[in-house]
């Protein structure tokens, strides 16, 4: 009799032991499961996937260059100011330039460019060619 009992515990250890690896297997399979729904979720759902989070980082970068130009155009606009509220030179160069201004003395010269006509030839003196 001893030779059957033990057999048949044999048996239920075998079987119960299948039984826990299969539950166990079970039980990997549900927590694989549940971290590629993770993976999923952080990749494409949410308010904040990596995916945004990229998108969020390039447009970072592109206005973080932005601003910096901006910096330096603030920079260069503040000296040109600057020049032209001390400098008696600067002054007299954009008087020249933007309105045109002489000196007692000066003669101005102004070249008009010749105007197109209407065969999309340029309207000017008469050049033999």
């Amino acid at each position: 009799m001893r030779g059957k009992k033990s057999r048949k515990k044999k048996r239920t250890k075998k079987k119960s032991a299948r039984r826990r690896n299969g539950e166990k297997r079970v039980a990997d399979l549900v927590a694989f499961g549940v971290l590629l729904l993770a993976a999923y979720f952080a990749i494409f759902g949410g308010e904040f996937t990596i995916l945004e989070l990229k998108r969020l980082q390039t447009l970072e970068l592109a206005q973080s260059a932005q601003l910096a130009r901006v910096r330096a155009e603030i920079d260069s606009l503040g000296r040109v100011a600057e020049r032209l509220r001390t400098d008696p030179a600067a002054i007299e160069r954009v008087a020249r330039e933007r309105f045109g201004m002489i000196r007692d003395g000066e003669i101005l010269y102004r070249f008009r460019e010749p105007a197109p006509t209407e065969e999309g030839e340029i309207d000017g003196p008469d050049v033999p060619e």
